[in-house]
């Protein structure tokens, strides 16, 4: 029988927390049948226990094993999220390998790298070209052993030595677990803090990625955090139902889905791709919803695009409902979270038009969500939070587990990123940069010692990189360190600031604000394509492509009309000039990161022609 979810912490209160292997062991012995993950073949959904879990995790071990990948070594997954990156990932950690990540559209010149850097052994890839990418590169890695496929479609004519498809690499583990059975439990509890569990490489915005070394005495201390964390605070389901969307490359989705999901005996449903994510969320309304602000961003700019072309009765009823969840949403934030008034208002608003929109969202069942990774529009979280979902604004990174601090319903004001978590302690640099320190600061960058050094102090504080405003109970993020805009009048303006603003607009993707010193500020704006196409076909302006579509005088005027509306609610100076930027950004062009932030060096470069032309 499943535990209640204050069982579980009590559990986690007792024994502290576990690695991601040593939980998953022992939630197999314990309760064997409990569904751990959901995935679709050929749209039926299928289903894989804990016991099934854990037992092709070992196959995995002892096949890494058996390919000379010994305890301290790389082994590299290439995938979208599935279950057998879970496997492989367990797999990797049981034997005290350390598992590298990369993102599904790392290019074949990124992978190279990568694999290169962290000396991977073993490289599990997802399909055929995952696998194209790193025969393109396989002559410079001279480390890598074994490429193991996940699917079989197109890999039939393939005959390169390395090479094998993920059944039989599991043979070979289960040949390997039948005469060893005992071998990959030994090797979990001998599991060390100090030994290296995972390597995530950052997003390499301004450089070469570098890889973060995360111990298992990271992930085990973040764990025995999970009671007080606010996203997990509000589970009071026996079977919490996550989706898993977020790379698991990137930290927030390690953290999410295989530490808190795992721990809290949540039952992972993958998403079918990441183009699927808006329909498996309606399908699946998980209990838990983490999101990024692009994520967050498109829906809310897709439902209000939705509520334009609604009838009449329903624009009306929704544009009442909103003004009932805006004024429920003040009185929370401004008098008490369970305020009774505040509740009964979002009620009224749920039975007239939220329900319905919440649950084309995918948002109906969410008891608890979050947005990390990036800054976000405190508009945008507003929205949400009068639609009646528990969403709060959180801040961490890579090298410190993305475990610092968090908005939540007993601490919470818009417009910063929370208090400081449970166990974290937080100060800031007399330059006003952001300082941690907690058992889930990482343990340095691989073969980097230099930059190590220079991120870790002697006395174990981590310099995040960020600069903020801290009033000793809520800390506010201004910007990154090195993005911050000096004026050519001395003014210190944050771009991520004015550049959220504009983004709330639904007809906005893509907003880059210039202005170092110079007189004043301009920007460079992606537009929305699927919004703004729509906008133009009511309004009868034909077009073709995203260029063309750009380029068109009457969406230049809607965006200006856009950005004043920004203007006037900014407090910084005003976005006085802009240009559209003529293509959408890509990530194998070099223009975002992985994670899709905007490579900002690159487009200021890039797009040099077009900056110049504002200023002259």
């Amino acid at each position: 029988m499943a535990l209640t979810m204050n069982e579980i912490y009590d559990v986690i209160k007792t024994d502290g927390g576990k690695t991601p292997s040593e939980k998953v062991m022992e939630i197999a012995k314990n309760f064997p049948d409990k569904i751990a993950m959901r995935y679709k073949e050929f749209g039926i959904w299928e289903e894989t226990t804990y016991e099934a879990f854990w037992l092709k995790s070992q196959y995995v071990a002892m096949a890494l094993r058996f390919f000379g990948v010994s305890k301290g070594e790389a082994a590299a997954i290439h995938s979208e999220n599935r279950p057998e990156w879970f496997f492989a990932d367990i797999g990797i950690q049981a034997i005290g390998a350390v598992s590298v990540g990369l993102y599904p559209t790392n290019p074949a010149p990124e992978v190279k790298y990568l694999l290169s850097h962290s000396e991977s052994k073993v490289l599990f890839a997802e399909d055929q070209e995952q696998v194209d990418k790193a025969l393109e590169v396989i002559d410079s890695l001279p480390n890598l052993e074994k490429i193991v496929y996940f699917e079989t479609k197109g890999m039939y004519s393939y005959d390169h030595p390395k090479l094998m498809p993920f059944s039989e690499f599991l043979e070979i583990g289960k040949s390997e677990y039948e005469s060893f059975k005992d071998f990959v439990e030994q090797e979990v509890l001998k599991l060390d803090d100090d030994d290296i569990a995972m390597m995530i490489y950052t997003s390499g915005t301004t450089g070469p990625p570098k890889g973060s070394m995360i111990s298992h005495g990271n992930m085990r201390w973040v764990a025995t955090q999970i009671p007080n964390f606010p996203i997990a605070d509000r589970l009071n389901e026996k079977d919490p139902q996550f989706l898993s969307y977020l790379p698991l490359c990137h930290v927030f989705g390690r953290l999410i889905d295989e530490l808190i999901g795992i721990h809290v005996m949540a039952t992972i449903n993958f998403a079918e791709s990441i183009d699927t994510v808006q329909s498996d969320l309606t399908e699946i309304q998980p209990t838990v919803f983490p999101a990024v602000p692009r994520i967050l961003e498109k829906m809310h700019s897709g439902a209000m695009v939705r509520m334009k072309d609604a009838s009449l009765l329903k624009k009306s009823l929704f544009k009442f409902s909103m003004i009932l969840g805006n004024y429920a949403v003040d009185r929370k934030l401004y008098k008490n979270f369970d305020d009774i008034l505040a509740k009964v208002l979002l009620s009224v608003g749920y039975l007239l038009s939220f329900r319905s929109m919440r649950k084309k969202l995918g948002l109906l069942n969410a008891q608890s969500a979050v947005s990390g990774a990036a800054p976000i529009a405190p508009e945008v979280l507003k929205f949400f939070m009068a639609l009646g979902v528990p969403l709060f604004e959180a801040y961490g990174m890579t090298e410190n587990c993305a475990y610092a601090t968090t908005n939540s319903a007993e601490k919470i004001k818009l417009g910063t990123v929370g208090v400081p978590n449970v166990g974290v302690e937080l100060k800031l640099a007399e330059d006003g940069e952001i300082l941690i320190r907690s058992g889930g600061v990482f343990k340095g960058y691989y073969k980097d010692e230099e930059a190590t050094n220079r991120t870790i102090d002697k006395e174990g504080w981590l310099y995040t990189g960020d600069v903020g405003v801290y009033d000793d109970e809520f800390i506010k993020i201004v910007d990154r360190k090195k993005d911050i805009i000096i004026t050519s009048g001395g003014k210190n303006v944050s771009p991520s600031e004015i550049e959220n603003k504009i983004k709330v607009s639904p007809f906005i993707k893509e907003a880059l604000v210039i202005g170092d010193r110079r007189k004043f500020l301009s920007a460079l704006i992606g537009i929305e394509f699927d919004t703004v196409s729509n906008w133009a076909l009511r309004k009868n302006i034909p077009h073709t492509t995203y260029r063309d579509l750009s380029e068109k005088d009457e969406v230049r005027d809607l965006i200006w009309r856009e950005i004043t509306k920004a203007n006037d609610e900014t407090s910084s100076l005003e976005v006085r000039k802009f240009r559209m930027i003529p293509k959408e950004l890509d990530h194998e062009e070099g223009e975002l990161t992985a994670t899709q932030k905007v490579k900002r060096n690159v487009l200021l470069d890039q797009f040099n022609d077009l900056i110049e032309e504002m200023y002259t």
